[in-house]
C-alpha cells in the first residue's frame, strides 16, 4: 500500500486501519531521523535508536536538566507538527470507526497509547464492516463453544481469566524485572479492563454499566489475588487502588466501544494477542531503560517558644517519642522513635531510629545553633505491610523510597522564639511519579511533624 499525502489534510476522507498503521510507522521514522540530524548538526549529539538515552527521551522518562534545555526545547518544537498530524490521523480513524473524539486523549498516555494504536489498527472501518465475516473461522467456532452467554456465567468466566493473566504480569514486572512503572500501574489496569470486557461480551453485546462492573471486578480480584499469594499487603493495594480503578474503567469503556462493532469478533484473536503481548513487552522496555530518578524535597516547619540554643540540643538528639496517634503510622508506615548521635561536629554519626530500623545519618554541616545537615547512608524499610500472613516482603520495600539527605534549620525569632525547619531530600522509583509523590510527600511531612512537635515539647519544658 502507498501512503497518500492527501490523508494528512483531507479531514472527511475515511482512514483505514492499514493506512493508519502505515502513516504511524512512516511519521515515526521521519521524526526519528530528523531528530538525529538536528542533534548531530546543531548540538554535536550522536545517538541511535539502540542508545538507552535516546529511548528515554522518546518515552518521556528523562527529567529536563538545565544544561540540556536548549537541546530538548528544540526537539520539542520539531515534535509539535508530528504531534498535530498524529492527533489529526487518530481523530480521523476514530471518526471512521464511529467513535467519540474524546478517545484521542489516550494517544498521549504512556504505555496505553501503544495498546490504543494497536486496537485502532486492527479494528475494521465502516466500509470494511459491509464485508461479511468468514463463518468457517476455527477461532470463532472455538470461542462460540467455550465462552458462556449467560449474564453471570460470562462474567464468572471473563473476570478470573483476565485476573489470572494480570497476576502473571504483576509477578513478571515486580519479581523478575523488579519495576513499578507505567506498565504496572497504568498499562496493566487498562489492559485488564479492556480484555475482561471483550471476553465478557464475546457472545452478547453488553451495556456500559455492565462493562464498567466487569472491568472493576477484575481489579478487585487481582487485588485479592495479590493478597492471597503474599505478593502485596493491604496498605500498598489501597494506595494503588484509585489509579487502578480509574484506568481499568477507561479500558472497560474502550472495550464497550469496541464490542458495539458487530464484526470485531472476527478480529478478536489479533486484539487478544495484541493486549496480552504488549504488556510484557512494555515491561521489558521499561526495565531496559530505567528513568533517571528526580531528587524530591519536603520541608516542614514549626515555631517553638524557646531560643535556638535550647532547641539545638533537642534537634541533635531527642528522647523516645510517645506512641503514634496518626492513622498512617497505625496502618504500618514506619515512624520515628528516638534519635541518638555518636561524636560531635562534622563526621559525627546520627541514628534516627524508626519502627522498622535506624536511619544512619553522617553529619555534613554542624553550624551550632543554626544548621544541622546530614546525608543518609542507610534507609530502613518504609513500612510494615498489613497481611494475613506472618510477613510479606514485596520488592518495593527495598530501595524504592529512599532518603538521600536531610537538615534542621533554626531561625531565631523575636521574643526568644525559634522557627525550626526540617527538610528531607529523597527519591522514589514508582511511576507515575506525580501520583506517588502525593503519597510520599504526605508521609514524609507527617513524619516531620511528629519529630518537630516532640522537639517543641522538649524545648518548651521550663529548666529546673
Amino acid at each position: 500500500m502507498k501512503p497518500k499525502l492527501s490523508l494528512l489534510w483531507l479531514g472527511n476522507e475515511p482512514l483505514s486501519g492499514r493506512a493508519y498503521f502505515t502513516w504511524g510507522i512512516v511519521l515515526a521514522l521521519v521524526k526519528y531521523n530528523l531528530d538525529r540530524i538536528i542533534a548531530a548538526i546543531w548540538f554535536g549529539e550522536r545517538w541511535t535508536i539502540f542508545n538507552p538515552e535516546t529511548l528515554k527521551l522518546y518515552l518521556w522518562q528523562s527529567p529536563l536538566q538545565e544544561a540540556q534545555q536548549p537541546y530538548f526545547l528544540t526537539l520539542l518544537i520539531v515534535a509539535l507538527p508530528f504531534l498535530w498530524v498524529g492527533t489529526l490521523l487518530t481523530l480521523r480513524r476514530l471518526r471512521t470507526l464511529g467513535w467519540r473524539p474524546f478517545w484521542v486523549l489516550l494517544f498521549f498516555v504512556p504505555v496505553v497509547k501503544f495498546l490504543f494504536f494497536a486496537v485502532l489498527c486492527l479494528l475494521r472501518s465502516g466500509a470494511e464492516k459491509s464485508t461479511p465475516p468468514r463463518r468457517d473461522n476455527a477461532w470463532e467456532r472455538f470461542c462460540g463453544r467455550v465462552f458462556p452467554r449467560g449474564v453471570f456465567a460470562s462474567a464468572a468466566f471473563a473476570v478470573p481469566i483476565t485476573a489470572g493473566l494480570a497476576l502473571l504480569a504483576v509477578k513478571l514486572g515486580t519479581e523478575v524485572y523488579r519495576d513499578y512503572g507505567w506498565t504496572i500501574f497504568i498499562g496493566l489496569p487498562f489492559a485488564m479492563g479492556f480484555l475482561a470486557v471483550l471476553i465478557d461480551s464475546y457472545q452478547v453485546t453488553r451495556g456500559p454499566g455492565r462493562c464498567l462492573l466487569v472491568a472493576n471486578l477484575t481489579v478487585v480480584l487481582v487485588g485479592l489475588g495479590l493478597l492471597v499469594v503474599a505478593m502485596e499487603g493491604v496498605i500498598c493495594l489501597l494506595m494503588a487502588a484509585p489509579v487502578a480503578f480509574a484506568v481499568a474503567s477507561i479500558g472497560g469503556l474502550m472495550g464497550y466501544a469496541v464490542q458495539r462493532n458487530f464484526w470485531w469478533r472476527a478480529d478478536s484473536p489479533k486484539l487478544f494477542c495484541s493486549v496480552i503481548l504488549l504488556v510484557p513487552l512494555a515491561m521489558g522496555a521499561e526495565h531496559s531503560l530505567p528513568p533517571t530518578l528526580p531528587l524530591l524535597k519536603v520541608t516542614s516547619s514549626i515555631t517553638i517558644n524557646a531560643p535556638p540554643e535550647t532547641v539545638w540540643r533537642n534537634v541533635v538528639t531527642f528522647s523516645e517519642l510517645p506512641p503514634p496517634t496518626e492513622m498512617i503510622f497505625k496502618l504500618g508506615v514506619a515512624y520515628p522513635i528516638r534519635a541518638e548521635i555518636k561524636g560531635c561536629g562534622v563526621g559525627a554519626v546520627r541514628h534516627c531510629n524508626f519502627s522498622t530500623g535506624p536511619f544512619v545519618e553522617p553529619i555534613t554541616v554542624w553550624d551550632e545553633p543554626r544548621l544541622l545537615k546530614f546525608s543518609v547512608t542507610h534507609n530502613p524499610e518504609p513500612m510494615q505491610e498489613w497481611t494475613p500472613y506472618r510477613e510479606v516482603h514485596p520488592a518495593h520495600l527495598d530501595g524504592y523510597l529512599e532518603s538521600q539527605a536531610g537538615q534542621f534549620h533554626l531561625v531565631p525569632l523575636a521574643g526568644g522564639r525559634t522557627l525550626l525547619e526540617g527538610t528531607t531530600w529523597y527519591h522514589h522509583r514508582l511511576w507515575p511519579a506525580d501520583y506517588w509523590q502525593l503519597w510520599s510527600d504526605h508521609i514524609i511531612h507527617t513524619i516531620h511533624l511528629r519529630v518537630l512537635r516532640h522537639i517543641k515539647q522538649l524545648s518548651e519544658i521550663p529548666a529546673p
